[in-house]
């Protein structure tokens, strides 16, 4: 195929003003539904991936996202932890690695009980990691001190148990339960609030944190020793993938571990929303490819209506694959026109999306909430691959139906 001949034709025929009206008329909303299918599916993955993101960073950044417990436990989870980080693929992922403990507990106020997830921690070694340091109200997360008893409770949690900072609360502990004739007796102590902490998810109404030593007097196990360490990931997606290799990683040191992540608190939260961004997704590419059939009818009229063009040209020496080359230029041509103006009109609305909406009066997560946006070259790539792809599919049945052309029959009354 000669691809500058069929090139230079089909860009004649594309420039050329239309006989056809109709098939003017439909090749616009062709070019209109490209247009608008791409722009959308930018703007809304857009918003889609900000959501993600949101949550990724309001939940996962206040639970552990991988957590590794051994029975033997980590006499020395310092050498341990940088023994694993000589492996380069795993210090690239990993933000840092710190004890932890964790219960399952109920808090109890004069008005009210809960049930809670309970984290002890180190405050000094989370401080540059954990995102709950950055989200607690006069710095409270920081005065957390072995000895003294104080716990940091969610927002939501403290209203529903109506305290503030500075009352009392119960805890009872599900672990260290001792067993008396009159049956099991769960651990407790009674604890300060020492403040609160407001993620804007869920976690406010059901996590607390306490110091390490607190948690682990309180579950009835050795203050000193250290049975589990939490992992702060770069990406908290790459939990999954990364355990195999921190397994094999503390083999090594004939240490034997168990690992878990936030998939099994939070996973079919997060599932649920990559199903719905995907369905969006999908939806969606049905403009394009709704868009793609007009394609098709408007290059079957300009097919009929070249006929007689297509016949002379192979009484010329045309080839067969130049002529197809002809007609898929035409509806490439047209393709690109309307993914180039849905790429700039979607980046540009998706940027100003907030700006745009209250201009109009519209506020759709609230008053004074935004809608978070995160733009993705490679979700964009794949949406302009994608769309190129279904144009260029369409266009190969015009195609066809051109080069079957016979010069004899289309000339005969010519």
């Amino acid at each position: 195929m000669n691809l500058g001949f069929s090139f230079f034709i089909g860009y004649r025929y594309w420039r050329a003003r239309k006989a056809n009206a109709f098939a003017s008329f439909i090749t616009f909303f062709a070019v209109s539904g490209i247009f608008l299918g791409v722009a959308a599916l930018i703007v809304v993955s857009s918003v889609m991936n900000g959501l993600e993101g949101q949550l990724k960073n309001r939940i996962l950044g206040a639970v552990p996202q991988m957590t590794l417990s051994s029975d033997m436990g980590f006499r020395d989870w310092q050498q341990s932890t940088q023994s694993l980080l000589a492996d380069k693929y795993l210090l690239q992922n990993i933000r840092g690695i710190v004890p932890s403990a964790t219960t399952q507990a109920m808090i109890q106020s004069s008005s009210n009980i809960q049930a809670i997830q309970m984290y002890g921690v180190y405050p000094e070694l989370e401080q540059s990691l954990s995102s709950i340091a950055s989200h607690t109200y006069s710095n409270a997360f920081s005065t957390l001190q072995a000895g003294k008893y104080s716990i940091v409770l969610g927002a939501d949690l403290a209203r529903k148990l109506e305290v503030k900072a500075g009352d009392k609360v119960r805890v009872l502990s599900g672990d260290g339960v001792v067993y008396s004739p009159m049956g099991p007796v769960p651990s407790q102590r009674k604890f300060t609030v020492a403040g609160l902490f407001e993620m804007g998810s869920q976690v406010d109404s059901s996590v607390a944190y306490v110091h390490y030593k607190d948690a682990r007097k309180l579950m009835r196990q050795d203050s000193n020793s250290i049975n589990e360490l939490r992992v702060y990931l770069k990406d908290p997606f790459s939990a999954p993938a990364l355990a195999p290799k921190v397994v094999a990683g503390f083999a090594k040191q004939n240490i034997e571990i168990q690992t878990s992540d936030w998939r099994q608190d939070f996973g079919h939260l997060f599932s649920a929303v990559k199903m719905e961004k995907n369905m969006m997704s999908l939806m969606l590419s049905l403009i394009v490819a709704v868009a793609a059939f007009n394609m098709v009818s408007a290059l079957v009229m300009m097919v009929v209506d070249k006929t007689t063009d297509v016949a002379v040209l192979k009484t010329q020496g045309v080839t067969t694959s130049s002529v197809m080359g002809i007609f898929i230029v035409q509806g490439l041509l047209n393709a690109l026109l309307g993914l180039i103006l849905g790429t700039v009109v979607g980046i540009a609305v998706a940027l100003n999306l907030n700006e745009i909406l209250s201009g109009l009066g519209v506020s759709i997560l609230g008053v004074g909430q935004t809608l978070p946006v995160q733009l993705s070259i490679n979700q964009m790539s794949y949406i302009i691959v994608g769309s190129l792809l279904i144009t260029l599919l369409a266009t190969l049945y015009p195609a066809l139906s051109a080069a079957r052309v016979q010069p004899a029959t289309a000339l005969r009354y010519e």
